[in-house]
């Protein structure tokens, strides 16, 4: 299992490097985004990714701030999950913890905040 999951990452970070989402259109478009006109957490967060992939960090964090520092807790909560199974210790205590709501309010803020032409550097 572990294994279809690297191979699935590092094959999806290989088409994320090479084809850029700004120039290739077969990258899923954001419904939220087409519908409401507002950004949501997740608008610019294939263009970061592929910035980040090239190395670089500012352009990156400035595409999706909030995907570019959460990207590094996400794959250490999923390491541990993963450690958890095989060690024989069910998941849960991400999805089931006050983590998971605190990044449910982050992202609920992060949303809201970009949104307004304040925080304009928060949007993509």
């Amino acid at each position: 299992m572990l294994a279809i999951v690297a191979f699935t990452a590092a094959a999806c970070g290989a088409i994320l490097f090479r084809f850029n989402p700004a120039e290739h259109a077969f990258y899923p478009q954001c419904l939220f985004h087409q519908i409401t006109g507002l950004q949501c957490p997740g608008c610019g967060g294939l263009r970061a990714g592929h910035q980040l992939l090239h190395g670089h960090l500012l352009v990156a964090l400035h595409l999706n701030a909030l995907a570019v520092l959460a990207l590094p807790l996400f794959a250490g909560f999923l390491c541990q999950e993963f450690a958890g199974r095989r060690s024989g210790i069910r998941g849960g205590r991400f999805f089931m913890s006050w983590w998971s709501w605190g990044f449910v309010g982050l992202l609920l803020a992060f949303t809201v905040l970009r949104n307004f032409s304040a925080f304009g550097f928060l949007a993509p």
